[in-house]
């Protein structure tokens, strides 16, 4: 079991490596948007987890994540030779490519957000409207004439 913090140092190297030779090296056109996010390296150092995500063409146009996908899965071979230069560990790691789902995540936990305000909103308004069901004091101050008439029976009773 290696050193964490050599595993997460060889993941953050193996990250730029493949970045720099998808960008650099790599002459397919179908990893032109790919970007490389995170890379996880296993305990052992034998196995790294590559996370990428595509960008649209344009912001109307969907990413082509299915041709990222086969782009990577050929030039697999070649980005490891890389890394093997580029890391100079005894033993190369495997590459796994994962495409990276934080940006749907994030999309989908700003919608929720969103109709959270909307339902906060509509709660507000309607508290803003509300009234009090009943008196709007709850409270009742005694009835002076029931006093007044407890303490007559009260005198009338002592006396008699």
């Amino acid at each position: 079991m290696a050193d964490p913090a050599r595993a997460r140092k060889l993941a953050k190297r193996i990250s730029q490596i493949v970045a720099s030779a998808i960008e650099h090296e790599v002459k397919d056109t179908r990893l032109d948007y790919v970007t490389i996010t995170d890379t996880k390296v296993t305990g052992d150092l034998h196995d790294a987890t590559v996370y990428y995500t595509v960008l649209g063409e344009k912001l109307d146009i969907p990413p082509d994540f299915a041709g990222a996908a086969a782009a990577l899965e050929s030039a697999r071979g070649m980005l490891r030779t890389k890394v093997g230069q580029g890391t100079g560990v005894r033993y190369t790691p495997t590459l796994t490519f994962v495409a990276d789902t934080i940006p749907e995540e994030s999309k989908r936990i700003e919608d929720l957000l969103a109709k959270a305000r909307e339902a906060d909103a509509e709660v507000a308004r309607r508290a803003a409207e509300a009234q009090h069901a009943g008196e709007a004091d709850p409270y009742k101050a005694p009835r002076e004439t029931e006093d007044a008439e407890n303490d007559e029976l009260a005198e009338e009773e002592s006396r008699g």
